[in-house]
């Protein structure tokens, strides 16, 4: 698969135009998956998004904490890495805040819900 893989990027260097080969040629760009991982990522961020829509009581606190401490230690790593990789970087930050949010949603829904029973 690496040699199928490799001889399709040679072929694909032929048509890259000069204004866009540093990037292609970037040690994290378009031909490593240092690129192409945190393309495929920014689908957590989408689905986050498409989330706000759920009822609060629908959340999952514990899904949500796992996705905030996931977007936050990838965020710190991938300023660590080399080379940096900002593009994993800034999908990472969207992954914690859409979850960060979510995750208030929850608890204050929880809170409420606990206010209402102590007051019956």
């Amino acid at each position: 698969m690496s040699v199928i893989y490799q001889k399709s990027m040679a072929a694909l260097d032929k048509f890259v135009p000069n204004k866009l080969r540093p990037l292609w040629m970037h040690p994290a760009g378009p031909k490593t998956i240092f690129f192409w991982a945190p393309v495929f990522k920014w689908g957590l961020v989408i689905a986050g998004i498409a989330d706000l829509q759920r009822p609060a009581d629908k959340i999952s606190v514990s899904q949500c904490g796992a996705l905030l401490a996931t977007g936050v230690i990838w965020s710190r790593y991938s300023l660590v890495i080399i080379p940096k990789n900002y593009s994993l970087f800034s999908v990472n930050v969207f992954v914690a805040l859409t979850q960060c949010y979510q995750m208030y949603r929850a608890i204050s829904y929880q809170q409420q819900l606990k206010q209402k029973s102590n007051l019956a």
